[in-house]
């Protein structure tokens, strides 16, 4: 049995602060797994971090299930919770069942996450009642830019915080063990985070919430570009690994690699021509 499963990210809500990460590969999600991160997302992020898309949209169920296989196959105590992707859950509740049923059949998760509120809670309530742990997503909804117009803060109008609320407690009556919520002002997030009586994970939503996700291709600076406003960037591997390949490529041009300390030594004598 893991280490972390759903029951204990609930029960962490007042207790413990839950600092949660995405990943999108064996190693990495190793390196997080060891370093002690309860909760491992496979977030459809991947579009953009790993497949070159401008967006989530055009990221497969098979996308999905191959770079969840490899996560899971990394994560020893961590929660993997595979990111539903667009058109999976949206068409009917049979197909969002079999889909979701995939990820934990065929690619190792322990749960899945989906998108939407009070939209949501009867898919919500289906999955639940099928075996299927369910992380909700609220607030900002990458699946939905278009409709959104573009990657905007959530929760500025009265009525759209009255929404939040309401998104709230119907995916909290449906039955979800947490839900992420995301670029929301701090003291809307501190009200959702007291309307719950389970975890609320923040992405851009401050510090009143129980816990944190970041992608970690942010917060290592594996971009070419700066983060979002609500990233602190541990790291800037970017330059770090551009640096490291530059070298080696001049050694390589220059002859200076590979030297006789990397190279098998002969354990016979050449025969005579």
């Amino acid at each position: 049995m893991k280490k972390w499963t759903t029951a204990k990210i609930r029960a962490a809500k007042g207790n413990q602060k839950l600092a949660c990460l995405t990943a999108y590969d064996f190693t990495l999600a190793g390196i997080a797994d060891a370093a002690g991160a309860p909760l491992i997302l496979v977030g459809d992020s991947l579009g953009m971090t790993t497949l070159g898309y401008s967006t989530t949209l055009p990221v497969t169920m098979e996308d999905m299930l191959h770079h969840t296989a490899a996560v899971a196959r990394g994560a020893v105590d961590a929660l993997v919770v595979a990111d539903m992707p667009f058109l999976s859950y949206q068409i009917s509740t049979g197909e969002a069942i079999r889909n979701a049923g995939r990820f934990l059949q065929e690619a190792g998760a322990d749960a899945v996450k989906i998108e939407g509120g009070v939209i949501r809670r009867a898919c919500v309530k289906a999955l639940t009642n099928n075996g299927i742990p369910v992380l909700g997503h609220i607030g900002l909804l990458p699946q939905s830019v278009n409709q959104l117009g573009g990657f905007k803060v959530q929760g500025r109008s009265r009525e759209a915080v009255d929404r939040l609320l309401e998104d709230t407690a119907a995916l909290t009556e449906a039955g979800v063990f947490a839900i992420v919520l995301e670029c929301v002002p701090p003291d809307i997030a501190g009200l959702i985070t007291a309307a719950t009586e389970v975890p609320v994970i923040g992405i851009g939503s401050g510090a009143a919430c129980d816990g944190q996700i970041l992608v970690m291709n942010d917060i290592l600076g594996l971009g070419d570009k700066p983060p979002a406003r609500f990233v602190r960037q541990y790291l800037n591997l970017h330059s770090l690994i551009r640096e490291a390949f530059g070298k080696y490529i001049d050694e390589v041009k220059s002859g200076s690699y590979p030297t006789a300390d990397h190279s098998y030594a002969a354990t016979a004598k050449m025969p005579p021509e």
